[in-house]
């Protein structure tokens, strides 16, 4: 898809791939700087507010790496009965997670922050729910098989294989894979509409 002219140039302060695939699906024009912030693993903080702070520590590094441009940071957690389910360390945590997320309901929250010279010019969060269907642990590996779990929140990719796990989901469906892209639109057309003001 080409670039959306209505759009402004963002950096994406971010090395995921999936990002960086949903925007150019959807034509937003932009380019990526990788950041190395420390994130916040605080849990006294909701889901919402945690992804945010990270989303916005991203955010500002990948601005005041890039002077002058809108930095866009974001962090995506998946949920069970409030308990973060982080990238698995290993196979066996992987398969652990999707045991735990058999035949139940879970929560996936991306924090998204734009920032430009250090300074934070929009926040929000976006929820997710996803209902797994009952999944075997010979399902499991066989889905293991064909996506690799290791460098995803909750141990699973919902664009890969979406049809061996999912059941139902309620929400938005790029905010399950790293970015709910139709948000991101909208906040950068408001962000157009007002600077055209």
């Amino acid at each position: 898809m080409s670039n959306r002219a209505d759009l402004p140039k963002i950096t994406l302060a971010s090395a995921s791939p999936r990002r960086a695939e949903l925007l150019a699906s959807a034509g937003v024009p932009f380019d990526v700087v990788v950041t190395d912030v420390e994130e916040a693993h605080d849990p006294s903080l909701k889901p919402e507010e945690l992804t945010v702070e990270n989303a916005r520590r991203k955010a500002l590094e990948g601005s005041r790496k890039r002077p002058g441009s809108l930095a866009l940071g974001a962090d995506t957690l998946v949920y069970l009965d409030g308990d973060p389910l982080a990238k698995p360390s290993d196979m066996d945590e992987a398969l652990g997670m999707l045991r735990r997320l058999s035949g139940r309901t879970h929560e996936v929250c991306t924090g998204v922050v734009l920032a430009r010279d250090g300074e934070v010019v929009d926040a929000f969060h976006e929820v997710t729910h996803v209902t797994f269907k009952p999944l075997t642990d010979a399902l499991v590996r066989e889905y293991h098989t064909r996506v690799n779990p290791l460098d995803k929140a909750g141990g699973y990719g919902i664009q890969s294989h979406t049809d061996m796990l999912l059941e139902r989901m309620e929400g938005s469906f790029s905010n399950v894979v790293g970015l709910p892209v139709e948000r991101v639109i909208q906040a950068l057309e408001e962000r157009e509409l007002g600077r055209a003001s």
